[in-house]
């Protein structure tokens, strides 16, 4: 994929949730084969690899919140931060660890306000990062594995 269309993919968050309503549609009708040994699971990691890696620039964490974050990864934080920014970020939206990239959750309030579906879900408070899942699939993790049900203090 060319850097120019992947741009213009980052900048359309809508179509980009319209698209991950309509896989999680379609992954639900086949839910039940969708396990970590099964064929379908095993064929979700590469497939996640070569769509989310060049879009997301995807780290394969294996919880995958886009959809939570205005469909920016935020993995891709230089300090992994999963719930906003770190109070770094320079005046000109740069990021306080690396000053020539924007800083991923300014990004991510920004195109927030373009999903219709998942914009307000900016404003949750994720559950820390399970390192043990790191590789794994997230929609096999979605579907069948521990993100089904949150830890207990994070259920309020």
């Amino acid at each position: 994929m060319s850097v120019g269309l992947l741009r213009s993919l980052q900048d359309r968050p809508h179509l980009l949730e319209l698209a991950y309503e309509a896989a999680r549609r379609m992954l639900g009708l086949v839910r039940r084969w969708i396990t970590t040994g099964s064929l379908l699971g095993r064929a979700l990691v590469p497939l996640e690899r070569v769509t989310k890696g060049p879009l997301f620039d995807c780290r394969m964490c294996g919880q995958c919140v886009l959809h939570h974050t205005g469909m920016t990864c935020p993995m891709t934080c230089p300090k992994h931060l999963r719930n906003g920014p770190c109070g770094g970020v320079r005046p000109d939206g740069g990021c306080e660890i690396v000053p020539e990239m924007t800083c991923v959750w300014l990004q991510a309030w920004e195109r927030s306000k373009a999903m219709p579906l998942f914009g307000g879900d900016i404003l949750r408070i994720l559950p820390p990062l399970d390192g043990r899942l790191k590789g794994s699939s997230a929609w096999v993790n979605e579907f069948r594995g521990p993100l089904q049900d949150p830890p207990t203090p994070w259920t309020g």
